[in-house]
This record gives C-alpha cells, sequence and structure tokens, in this order.
C-alpha cells in the first residue's frame, strides 16, 4: 500500500547536502514498520517525504496506488486529510479546545455533520478508553492521556496509513508501554498501516519490521516472528553495531 522507489533527498544551498540516498521501501496493507537509525541518518527527512511535507528529489512515491506529489494543491491537501493520520512526539493537540473537539477536528475540516462527528468521537474515546474525558481541555489531562487523544484523533476518519514520529518520546516507561500496546492492537484490530520513527527499542519491538537507515541508506532490517523478547534484543544488537542510540543498551530486557 505504500511504495518508496528510488527515493533520494538532496537540500540545496551553500553547501549541498544528501540527507537520503536510493531508499527502496514496501510496506503493506495492515503491516507496522518502524524506522530506526542514529542521529542524522534520514529518518525525520523520511517521514517528512512520505507524510508529503516535503518532496523528493529523485525517485518516486506511491501509496494506496496513487502518486501524491503529483497532486495538486487542493488534490494534496484533501489526501492528506482523509489518506493519512498523524501521531507526534509532542502531540500537536490544540489547548484551546476540548479533548473532544480536538478529536473531531479532521472531520471538521471536511465539513462532517455534528451528529455523526459526536457519534464517531464517542466510539473512538470508547476503544481508547478516554471516554470519561471528552469535556476536558488537553492541559487538564496526563501526557500518556494526551497520546491517546493524538491517536484518537488521527484515527477518526479511517485513514490508509498511520503516521508516528517519536509517539512515546515524551512519556515515562508505563505510559509509553500502554501507548506502544495501543497502537499494536489499532494495527492487529484494526488492519491499520503504521509507519513509526523512534529511536527507543522498546517502542520498535512492538511493530512487525524494522528498518533501519544509516547515512542517508538503507542499512538492514529485521522481522519480529514469534519472540518479542529476541526481537528486542536483535534491535539492541544492531543499533549498537550501527553506533546509534542504544551504545549501552546491550543488557537491557523487557519489563
Amino acid at each position: 500500500m505504500l511504495t518508496l522507489n528510488k527515493v533520494s533527498k538532496i537540500y540545496e544551498g551553500k553547501v549541498q547536502y544528501r540527507a537520503l540516498t536510493d531508499i527502496d521501501l514496501e510496506v503493506e496493507s495492515g503491516e507496522f514498520v518502524a524506522i530506526m537509525g542514529p542521529s542524522g541518518s534520514g529518518k525525520t527527512t523520511l517521514l517528512n517525504l512520505i507524510s508529503t511535507n516535503d518532496h523528493p528529489t529523485t525517485g518516486k512515491i506511491y501509496l494506496d496506488d496513487k502518486e501524491p506529489h503529483s497532486l495538486s494543491k487542493h488534490e494534496l491537501a484533501t489526501f492528506r486529510r482523509t489518506a493519512l493520520g498523524f501521531v507526534f512526539q509532542d502531540f500537536n493537540l490544540l489547548h484551546t479546545l476540548t479533548v473532544e473537539e480536538n478529536i473531531v477536528l479532521p472531520l471538521t475540516l471536511e465539513g462532517t455533520p455534528v451528529r455523526e462527528m459526536k457519534e464517531k468521537a464517542a466510539a473512538i474515546a470508547k476503544r481508547l478508553g478516554i471516554s470519561e474525558m471528552m469535556t476536558k481541555r488537553t492541559y487538564e489531562i496526563s501526557g500518556g492521556q494526551a497520546q491517546r487523544v493524538a491517536i484518537a484523533r488521527a484515527m477518526i476518519h479511517d485513514p490508509s496509513l498511520l503516521l508516528a514520529d517519536e509517539p512515546t518520546g515524551n512519556l515515562d516507561s508505563k505510559a509509553s508501554k500502554d501507548v506502544m500496546e495501543l497502537l499494536m492492537d489499532l494495527n492487529k484490530e484494526e488492519k491499520t498501516s503504521l509507519l513509526m520513527v523512534t529511536h527507543d527499542p522498546q517502542a520498535a519491538s512492538y511493530s512487525n519490521r524494522v528498518v533501519f537507515i544509516r547515512d542517508g541508506k538503507f542499512h538492514a532490517e529485521i522481522n519480529r516472528g514469534d519472540n518479542r523478547q529476541a526481537f528486542f534484543q536483535k534491535i539492541i544488537d544492531m543499533l549498537s553495531l550501527m553506533g546509534g542510540d542504544a551504545n549501552e543498551l546491550s543488557s537491557i530486557r523487557l519489563p
């Protein structure tokens, strides 16, 4: 459902900077893929290209048999609202709105009738365990609850692909575990395709597959299999070999 074909990104300036080189990637419908690599490896650039916030210098990106970067500005705005869902490290919620109003924001932009919006919001809030806080403001809830609200907002229009950028980056260990289990359940039960950039090997261990990039190039990939503990250890070992964020983590075990 998502295909990247020889995608490269070069930033022009006084000194030309090549952020990505000939990236090939396929994400199947219903698959949960994590992207990892050392700082500066190109993870965020890759996510920005897939999310259509940036354009590849060369290569093609296809999502649901469409090439979003070839769409007009209006078509692209509609495509992003309907086909993609976004979850960010800092939640990106609007503090002037209630939890419910934040959740229905994508539907508001589509002009969905109020009754339908309320029904959808109530259903997804129940699914995510946040029904009791729908009238609260976002500053009245915890970080873990705020991330659940952000996930609800990302999922309310049934996107083809959910993009998560360091979704546990601002959460404590318990909230991180809760959020990752929630994302894993949504992936399994709703068959939502999920692409997540993370530096956290524990978060990555919830995925089906981890793709590693280094210096803007594809480096390796690991498939989960049946044993999450073994998968986690393989992720740690790979990050250590790459000189990534996990040099001192080889003795860590999953909680």
